[in-house]
């Protein structure tokens, strides 16, 4: 059954996906830059390993994109303490996270070579890592099955196995057993996550399986650390202001006529609006929408700086600054839960802001959390965010028990990167 799926994936899925892909390229600038960037992958690893004395241990990470990278940050600054003279090479799927991510911690960044067999058995023979590391979901057969035959261990941390996954359905469990049956080792982020992980394995793989968190928690706890000795005061005593962040065109349709309402309905109420993707079109039109409604508008760019104090709405236009402006705020809506899945939850909640989300939440462990908690909460239309954020507003104490849950969320989950570092080295 092994070679059966060797070939259907490498004869008939890959060719598949690059057909689509091709397509694609025509449409999606995103596309063009990472195919581009991958024709460069080889020649970055030659000169960068040119510079080394060739005795080097070499730890491969792999993050699909920003947000992947955020749970790996904390991985890496462990491993490099406990094994200082280790270099690090970290790979990327997306453009998002090659071309915003650049981290001290990285020795080498490369984006993801081609899953063709033969083009990353060649990298992995090039470099030659001590492991081959993953984080959460972005994983490739190819070059896990490539790992494997050249004895190169390969882990996965943060691993997620969502109740009604896909990959425990008969058909499509019995492909991802071959795959996920190479690892050396897993270390998934909850006890349901290895129990699923233990359903796909069918007890017949010498896998390491442990659970031992998230080690995004640990990357939001260490940078929100040096705002909590600023931001001592409760919520309350901000100004009242909700975040509206990361917001897609899908979160936008459903929201917008309830956020008016807010706004028209609590006059010392003030809006911080972030377009997921702030190009100028988008927040042209971001802006001219709420000035045509009559209300006073400013735009935080690299240009302009934050007017925290006067404006009714501030639009957003620059990228990595919202973990600092959730600390402005009382009331945080995270937006891309009304389509692609919702965004990082965990910087308001740090920064002691009730939040609430769209429906899309299922595969985000800190999500249910804060649900359960009290801190958080998923809203299917524009109605249910009015109702919620009204309450809110309307009682402040509401929002203080909320705002302490939140929080509680992120401090109790935190350690999860020394254990992963602690089984990178050890298992």
């Amino acid at each position: 059954m092994k070679y059966f799926w060797f070939f259907v994936y490498k004869i008939i899925l890959i060719p598949i996906v690059v057909v689509i892909g091709a397509i694609g390229l025509c449409f999606n600038k995103k596309l063009r830059d990472g195919l581009f960037g991958r024709f460069q992958t080889r020649k970055v690893l030659k000169n960068y390993l040119n510079e080394l004395n060739g005795d080097e241990i070499i730890y491969w990470f792999h993050a699909s994109s920003h947000g992947e990278f955020l749970q790996t940050k904390p991985v890496l600054l462990g491993l490099k303490e406990v094994e200082p003279h280790a270099k690090l090479i970290v790979s990327f799927f997306s453009p998002s996270g090659y071309q915003h991510v650049n981290d001290k911690s990285i020795d080498c960044k490369i984006y993801l070579p081609l899953d063709f067999y033969w083009t990353v058995k060649s990298a992995l023979r090039l470099v030659r890592p001590e492991k081959l590391i993953f984080a959460a979901y972005d994983i490739w057969p190819n070059l896990i099955w490539a790992a494997k035959e050249l004895g190169i261990p390969t882990v996965l941390f943060a691993a997620r196995f969502k109740k009604g996954t896909a990959k425990l359905l008969p058909v499509v469990r019995n492909f991802y057993h071959h795959v996920y049956k190479n690892f050396h080792s897993i270390y998934t982020i909850t006890k349901t996550d290895h129990n699923h992980l233990q359903l796909m394995l069918e007890n017949s793989s010498n896998t390491t399986v442990r659970v031992f968190g998230n080690p995004r928690y640990d990357h939001v706890k260490s940078t929100a650390d040096k705002f909590t000795t600023e931001h001592t005061k409760s919520v309350l005593s901000r100004k009242k202001r909700i975040i509206f962040a990361s917001i897609h065109d899908e979160d936008e349709r459903i929201i917008y006529e309830s956020v008016l309402r807010l706004l028209n309905d609590y006059e010392s109420l003030s809006i911080l609006w972030v377009p997921h993707e702030p190009i100028p079109s988008v927040i042209d039109a971001s802006v001219q929408r709420f000035e045509e409604l009559g209300f006073k508008v400013s735009v935080f760019s690299k240009q302009t700086p934050y007017d925290k104090d006067d404006p009714k709405v501030i639009v957003v236009d620059v990228v990595g600054v919202l973990s600092h402006l959730y600390w402005d705020g009382i009331i945080a809506y995270v937006g891309g839960g009304f389509s692609t899945g919702i965004h990082n939850v965990m910087e308001p909640a740090i920064a002691r802001l009730p939040i609430l989300f769209g429906p899309k939440y299922k595969n985000f462990h800190e999500a249910e959390e804060l649900i359960k908690s009290g801190g958080g909460w998923s809203i299917e239309n524009g109605e249910e965010l009015f109702d919620k954020i009204n309450i809110l507003l309307s009682d402040d104490s509401k929002i203080i028990p909320a705002s302490f849950a939140a929080t509680d969320v992120i401090h109790r989950n935190v350690g999860a990167a020394t254990r992963v570092v602690r089984g990178i080295i050890r298992d």
